[in-house]
């Protein structure tokens, strides 16, 4: 479990340093009321939340499968409210940068939720098999 992990974090900081070039550049070409000063806080916080919630299913996957469902769509219903709360929170403390922090946290949201689930489907097995032609 620890090298499957190890190698997840590995992935999590290219990612994230592939993500903060992206948008680095990004920030030079497109006007810049579309980035959020928080931007830089939100790549932390979609990573910690990343490493966090694959530490749980990692964990989950060694035991029976439906176990690993029952955690899976528990850390999923968790970080939906954990995210929601954070929008929420964040709009009401700063009205001006809603929109820009709005389109950065659901880009990020977005980039990180289809890494997770890359890395999730490779230790799950071939989504794409019949399990009942096995």
């Amino acid at each position: 479990m620890k090298s499957k992990y190890i190698t997840f974090l590995k992935g999590v900081l290219i990612f994230t340093l592939i993500l903060g070039i992206l948008f680095t550049g990004l920030f030079f070409v497109i006007p810049k009321i579309v980035f959020s000063p928080a931007l830089p806080f939100l790549f932390f916080f979609f990573m910690a939340a990343s490493l966090l919630s694959y530490y749980f299913m990692l964990k989950s996957l060694n035991s029976k499968f439906s176990k690993f469902v029952n955690t899976f769509l528990l850390i999923t219903i968790v970080k939906l409210l954990l995210y929601v709360s954070v929008l929420i929170i964040y709009v009401l403390i700063n009205r001006l940068d809603a929109v820009a922090f709005m389109l950065n946290f659901f880009i990020l949201y977005l980039c990180y939720t289809i890494f997770e689930v890359v890395y999730i489907l490779r230790y799950t097995g071939n989504p794409s098999k019949d399990p009942l032609t096995r």
